[in-house]
Formats: C-alpha cells, sequence, structure tokens
C-alpha cells in the first residue's frame, strides 16, 4: 500500500507542478511542444509495455485488442461531450478532458501496481507523470489568460488531482481480488482510452505548439521510455 501511495502521490503532483507552471512559469512555445511530444511518445511505449502486452499473456490478443478498442470508443464519446459542452479551446475544456483521460489512467496505474515490481510500475507511473505535467501547465495558462484568478486555478487542479488520486487508490484496493483476465480486460479499456486521448488532446496540442520537431519529440520519448525501461528490467 506505501509504494500505491507514494507513486500516486508523485503522478498527481505533476498536475500541480504543472498547474503551478502553467500559472507563474514562461516557457516557448517549441519547448513546451517538444515537451508535449516527448511525454506523448515515452506514455505510448509504458502503455504497450506494461499495460497491453502483459494482458494479452493473461487473457488472448482478441480479447485486448477489443478491449482496447471499446476504451478508445468510450473516450471518444465522452471527449466529444466535452467538446460540445465547454469547447475543445480553453483551459476548462482541457481540464475536463484530462479528467476524463486521468481516471482510467489512474484506475489502470492502481491495477498495474497489483502484483507488479517496481520497475515496471516506475516505469509507467513516470510516463504518466511525464504526460500530466505539460498537459496540466497549458490548461492552467489558457484559464489564467481568460481571466480566472490564480488562486482559484490551482485549487481547481488541486481538487482535480486529488480526484485523480482517489482513483488509483480505487482501482489498486477494490480490485486487488479480480482475476488475472478480467484485470487483463480492465487494464486494456484504460490503454485505448488513453491512446485515444493522445490522438485527440496531447499530439494536436503538441503539433499547435511546435509542428516541426513534435514528431521526432514523439520518437525521443519513445526511445528514452524503452531505454529506460530496458535498464530497470535488466
Amino acid at each position: 500500500m506505501m509504494m500505491t501511495v507514494v507513486v500516486v502521490l508523485v503522478v498527481s503532483g505533476a498536475l500541480l507542478l504543472g498547474a503551478l507552471w502553467g500559472i507563474y512559469g514562461k516557457l516557448p512555445r517549441i519547448l513546451e511542444g517538444f515537451l508535449i511530444a516527448l511525454a506523448g511518445g515515452a506514455l505510448i511505449y509504458s502503455l504497450i509495455s506494461e499495460l497491453i502486452e502483459p494482458s494479452i499473456v493473461q487473457s488472448s490478443l482478441g480479447t485486448a485488442m477489443i478491449a482496447v478498442a471499446v476504451g478508445a470508443i468510450a473516450f471518444t464519446a465522452l471527449d466529444y461531450w466535452v467538446d460540445e459542452k465547454w469547447g475543445s479551446d480553453n483551459g476548462g475544456g482541457l481540464l475536463a478532458a484530462i479528467t476524463l483521460d486521468g481516471i482510467p489512467e489512474n484506475l489502470a496505474l492502481g491495477v498495474a501496481l497489483i502484483g507488479a515490481g517496481a520497475p515496471e510500475v516506475a516505469a509507467l507511473a513516470g510516463s504518466i507523470f511525464l504526460s500530466n505535467l505539460p498537459e496540466a501547465a497549458g490548461g492552467a495558462k489558457e484559464m489564467s489568460e481568460g481571466g480566472r484568478s490564480k488562486k482559484k486555478i490551482f485549487l481547481l487542479w488541486a481538487a482535480t488531482a486529488a480526484l485523480l488520486s482517489a482513483a488509483a487508490i480505487i482501482g489498486n484496493v477494490a480490485l486487488a481480488g479480480v482475476p488475472d483476465h478480467v484485470l487483463a480486460i480492465i487494464r486494456c479499456l484504460a490503454a485505448g482510452a488513453v491512446v485515444a486521448s493522445l490522438a485527440t488532446e496531447v499530439f494536436p496540442k503538441a503539433y499547435q505548439e511546435d509542428h516541426h520537431l513534435s514528431g521526432i519529440a514523439t520518437v525521443l520519448g519513445l526511445v528514452l521510455a524503452y531505454l529506460l525501461g530496458s535498464i530497470a528490467g535488466g
């Protein structure tokens, strides 16, 4: 349980650090886009290696692929609803998208902690941390530019971090006795949702900020995640 708490604090802390970065910090648009794409590439590798591949072993290729597709479809439907309600080009919309993305992501993180070794958990948690940080920074920055008070913006992101922390803890505690093949389906559902969120929320923003180097940054993120995973596992 202690590992769960530590990992949750690290991952959710990225939202708080990102919010502070967006409210008070300043980065060139090119660097911001590069970092977002880098984080997205790292998360792609971790989703495949820590969620999808183990799930195929525990269930089957067909079951895993169907679950990934269902997760992507569910997220896309929710994301469409968010865009219709809040709009896709404002901080509130990004906050809602991160919450919808983060709930299955953190549930999966909690599930991944069940019986997992420290290297595997560290790889997934690190990738989620890198993904959350620039996303939160971008959302908080847009909200700040919209005229909201800095205190209210930070409290809003703090509440989001608390919600996502609860999701990870619930995933770890409530699903501890679930059979492996059921956990495999849950992991793949979450993985599909996160991949869809990368395609609709993360990479478009990275391309908007830095369309020249976003592709290279994505590949670098994937390669770095692979190297870190290899070192941790080897």
